[in-house]
């Protein structure tokens, strides 16, 4: 289905992009916001999700773009959870076009509560990681925030995989999943780490939308105002994102987190 627009549907949907492509730089979680515009206007399921992975494309990568300064000089390690991030969005995309719609349903709320878990209790668990294994990434890399950056072990890059094995299926607090992954096993510089994730999730997201465009349904007219949108509140929000302090942003993720278990279960 791709049917024409009207006026306040266009505007509604590009609306929709902003707001998602702010959320997404921040925290995650922005398809809570475009997924349900386009069923409301009567997209199927999967059209609307194919469609909205689409959009959020070109704003999720706006949001990495603006923690560039954050992420130099550690490229290696970027490269290493990249090509995690990216066979697991692949993975993710066929399983949509192959599985039943809600075959993940029963698992990703658990998902979001041990991420919420994780984002609470960071600080005191990656404080402990540190005392018994203080190892910073590659030699010569910058830290996080002035601190350490630990290496890209497997437990980190399995989890990154898994996790992209779900932003390529549905994608819905993806990024709530990373902060909390990237945390714990990374680094405790949550602006920093946030920046991580913007990288991860939109390599994610671009792997996803290249399979879709090729054997999926997209919907192109709400996928281009979403396009629109997102780099619009990509911009806005990976500005605020990098001024937030700790605290406020780790409150603005379980809120978010919360608000996208809410959603799921009902």
């Amino acid at each position: 289905m791709d049917a024409t627009l009207n006026v306040a549907e266009g505007l509604a949907v590009l609306a929709a992009g902003v707001a998602a492509g702010a959320i997404n730089a921040v925290v995650g979680s922005g398809t809570l916001v475009t997924f349900p515009v386009l069923l409301s206007l009567g997209y199927p399921p999967v059209v609307a999700n194919v469609s909205n992975t689409v959009g959020l494309v070109p704003g999720s990568f706006t949001a990495a773009y603006a923690y560039r300064r954050e992420l130099a000089g550690h490229g290696s390690l970027l490269t290493r959870l990249g090509v995690a991030a990216v066979l697991g969005g692949v993975t993710g995309g066929v399983l949509l076009l192959l599985l039943p719609p809600g075959a993940f349903r029963a698992i990703v709320p658990a998902l979001i509560v041990l991420a919420l878990v994780l984002v609470v209790v960071q600080p005191r668990l990656a404080r402990a990681l540190d005392r018994r294994r203080p190892v910073a990434d590659d030699a010569g890399a910058p830290s996080a925030g002035g601190r350490a950056v630990r290496r890209a072990g497997p437990l980190l890059l399995l989890g990154v995989f898994a996790t992209g094995v779900y932003g390529g299926y549905f994608g819905a607090a993806q990024g709530v999943l990373l902060l909390g992954l990237l945390g714990v096993l990374l680094s405790t510089d949550l602006r920093w780490v946030n920046g991580v994730k913007n990288v991860l999730a939109g390599l994610v997201n671009a792997v996803a939308a290249v399979l879709f465009v090729v054997v999926g349904n997209v919907a192109w007219q709400p996928a281009l105002l979403i396009a629109v949108g997102s780099v619009a509140g990509g911009l806005v929000g990976g500005r605020w994102g990098r001024r937030l302090p700790p605290v406020a942003l780790r409150a603005i993720i379980v809120l978010v987190g919360l608000a996208a278990l809410v959603n799921l279960l009902l």
